[in-house]
């Protein structure tokens, strides 16, 4: 199944710029069975973990993961980038593989002792997933799970997440 998922993204060169090769998810999605069949994936891994909620970060984690959210029976926290939220937020700054970022979720998303599941469709450097965690941490949530539809195995970020329980479908 794997091999049918990872024939089902595009990759395209040198976007956001020169040099990158990113993963387009696009055309996985738009594949009845390919997504569901990612998503049954990704939900199956958690079967167990008793998982509260699905932290989908922004954007594409909101499509995977409200829709593993949804699977699991697990409610769904949005983390996004700043500005964007409504409510009082907390929030945790972090490097991408080509810039920086902040991710913030509202102060009341996560409450002490819930089981959470961070759900993304990359794992690179992972500074999207460490910050999701110490957002998570911050409220006094424990993260009992990350799930990456891809993984980019040459820019290490599996090492930043040391400690976590981390899965990922298809690697590159």
């Amino acid at each position: 199944m794997m091999q049918q998922l990872t024939e089902l993204i595009r990759t395209i060169p040198d976007f956001p710029k020169k040099g990158i090769l990113f993963r387009d998810i696009t055309t996985l999605l738009k594949d009845p069975k390919g997504y569901h069949d990612a998503v049954a994936a990704l939900a199956d891994s958690l079967s167990g973990l008793d998982v509260d909620l699905v932290i989908g970060p922004e954007a594409r984690g909101f499509i995977i993961g409200s829709a593993v959210a949804y699977a699991v029976g697990a409610g769904l926290v949005l983390a996004r980038k700043p500005g964007k939220l409504p409510a009082k937020t907390v929030g945790y700054q972090y490097d991408l593989e080509y810039g920086s970022n902040r991710l913030e979720i509202h102060q009341d998303a996560i409450l002490p002792g819930q089981r959470v599941a961070i759900v993304d469709d990359l794992l690179a450097t992972g500074g999207t997933a460490v910050a999701a965690c110490e957002l998570v941490k911050q409220l006094g949530g424990e993260v009992v799970a990350l799930r990456f539809l891809i993984e980019l195995d040459d820019l290490k970020g599996r090492e930043a997440l040391a400690g976590y329980d981390v899965q990922t479908l298809i690697h590159y």
